[in-house]
């Protein structure tokens, strides 16, 4: 590892930078923290810009990491172990961790430049589970995701860029009104098909359909609402052992991604 500097004093002003980014009360989101290796890199990757990236004096920098941050020009310095422990408290202390400028937030007209499916969740809200599927809606080729009734404030919110792996940033992942989506797809030549425990269609049926879907997905407890079933053009279910309750919205969405893979990563 290279020699890098060593910020060896709590006056530092980039220690103040990332104690304001940690708090959860911010009204307004410029700037948010990336923690780990792997996120930061994905995140260098999707162009996101970073003021600077973080390690501790006690743990090697990954050269993966150090490559990333040199070839985008972003300087790198290490945090004694003692001041990182009073930055992140209670919270668990990342070995690596970056303070990056939050990206202008996509609209749903964004999602008119590609050609892939789009997921939309509605009235999903367990973060995790938004972080999954926004993970695997970039793997198996979504071309974004709009999420509904989240209670999100900012797709840089720290729970979901590390539930995403940091993934949250190299696609479109939107944040709409009920209103605003049910307005969007109803004028769009884009089918919207809802899944549901007693869908139309078997899941497989989905496989060879050559045209662009919406993947709709209601919250485990509520399902859809019927301001989007309204809209719908037809339901789909994917066929479980009966005497499961149900599949976690996540798996749900991997398993519907899964069906169109072929077509969504051709393009």
């Amino acid at each position: 590892m290279p020699n890098l500097d060593i910020i060896t004093t709590r006056s530092d002003a980039a220690v103040q930078r990332i104690i304001d980014v940690t708090k959860h009360s911010r009204s307004i989101v410029r700037t948010a923290l990336i923690e780990d290796a792997e996120p930061l890199v994905q995140c260098i990757r999707a162009g996101v810009e970073f003021v600077e990236v973080y390690g501790i004096d006690t743990n090697p920098v990954p050269d993966a990491l150090l490559t990333a941050c040199r070839q985008r020009n972003i300087p790198v310095r290490l945090i004694e172990s003692s001041i990182v422990k009073q930055i992140f408290k209670t919270d668990k202390v990342p070995k690596t961790f970056g303070i990056a400028r939050v990206p202008r937030p996509w609209g749903l007209k964004d999602l008119a430049s590609s050609t892939g499916d789009v997921i939309v969740l509605d009235g999903v809200k367990i973060v995790g589970n938004i972080g999954a599927i926004v993970r695997t809606s970039f793997a198996l080729g979504s071309a974004g995701i709009v999420l509904v009734d989240s209670d999100l404030v900012s797709i840089a919110d720290r729970r979901l860029v590390r539930a995403s792996r940091g993934y949250v940033f190299s696609l479109p992942v939107i944040l709409a009104s009920r209103t605003e989506a049910v307005d969007y797809f109803r004028g769009k030549e884009m089918r919207l098909m809802a899944f549901d425990a007693d869908g139309k269609f078997a899941v497989s049926d989905l496989r060879n359909v050559d045209e662009r879907l919406a993947l709709l997905f209601g919250s485990e407890k509520t399902g859809t609402s019927s301001d989007f079933e309204a809209i719908s053009a037809g339901s789909v279910s994917i066929p479980i052992n009966p005497a499961a309750e149900s599949l976690n919205v996540s798996v749900s969405a991997g398993i519907a991604l899964h069906e169109r893979v072929a077509r969504n990563l051709s393009r």
